[in-house]
């Protein structure tokens, strides 16, 4: 029997092929949010449209594939987590991206590994191993190259992209106790829903400012489409083949994806200090994932939505 004929090595490959095609759409995500904002579409009607597009595509999954919807207590705090949590992290990242260069929003939002680990330690009142220190170390000091190097961005940028990463932790220690009750897909369904209705309002108090061409919609669409459901829905299939370590330490190729295209679409350049700071970031994430991801739940490892 040929390795490609063994139905364990198939399983593995068809799984790294979801995780990467997941960390492709997410990582392409900053790019297209860049072009609608030249095209003249707003943060909230970029959101708005992303969330229910997205939103709706997961509903109808839901439909199609007969998965019930979260009911009770378990609902009320997934549209809490959608409406406060997620509306806060998405609108501080997709703002971010109006003061400071796609990768550098990406390098910053993947803080959010370390800061988990932090605050579940702080939570839970125990020390954590000299190794994952060191990783926690690593990532600090990986941001501060990466900022301190040929990365763009303003300060309201970083602040920013930090606060997204901060809000990002605490809507994934929330997750971990809330989403296992009810799964993954009907959690992020209910929550990206949520979002929507939010920024749906925010769009009705200030006014629309939707697509108006051809490369608006195909850049919003792209976005609720590919880099948030069909991301999502990769990742869970990637991750049921291949393990929750295996999954979350193949995604760390989506900042490198961000960071790749937004040099060859953006313009942006990569210096010296942001492809060290960038690979130190990335390997405290890998670390940190290989040595403790297996005891969260599936449902809260996903990269971010």
């Amino acid at each position: 029997m040929t390795p490609s004929a063994d139905p364990a090595v198939r399983t593995r490959l068809i799984g790294v092929a979801c995780i990467v095609a997941s960390a492709t759409g997410f990582g392409a995500m900053p790019i297209f949010a860049k072009l609608a904002y030249a095209e003249g579409v707003d943060l909230p009607s970029l959101l708005f449209l992303r969330f229910a597009l997205a939103g709706g595509a997961m509903a109808a999954l839901m439909q199609l594939r007969g998965i019930a919807w979260p009911r009770g207590r378990t609902l009320s705090l997934l549209l809490a987590m959608g409406a406060i949590g997620y509306v806060g992290e998405s609108f501080c990242y997709f703002a971010a991206l109006q003061y400071a260069s796609a990768g550098l929003t990406a390098l910053l939002l993947y803080l959010y590994p370390a800061i988990v680990t932090v605050l579940s330690a702080l939570l839970a009142r125990r020390r954590l191993s000299p190794l994952r220190l060191l990783a926690v170390g690593a990532a600090l000091f990986g941001t501060g190259l990466a900022v301190g190097g040929s990365l763009a961005g303003s300060a309201l940028g970083i602040v920013l992209g930090v606060a997204a990463a901060l809000i990002y932790s605490v809507y994934i220690l929330v997750g971990e106790r809330v989403t296992p009750a009810s799964g993954a897909i009907p959690s992020a369904t209910v929550i990206m829903l949520a979002a929507a209705v939010v920024f749906g309002l925010i769009v009705l108090w200030r006014g629309p400012a939707l697509p108006t061409s051809a490369v608006a919609w195909a850049a919003v669409g792209s976005i609720a489409l590919w880099s948030t459901a069909v991301a999502i829905i990769t990742f869970f299939a990637g991750m049921a083949r291949l393990g929750a370590a295996d999954a979350a330490t193949l995604s760390t190729l989506e900042p490198v994806v961000t960071v790749v295209l937004a040099a060859l679409f953006l313009g942006e350049a990569i210096g010296p200090w942001q492809s060290v700071g960038g690979a130190i970031i990335l390997g405290a994430v890998i670390v940190l994932a290989r040595s403790g991801v297996e005891k969260r739940s599936p449902a809260t490892l996903a990269p971010p939505l």
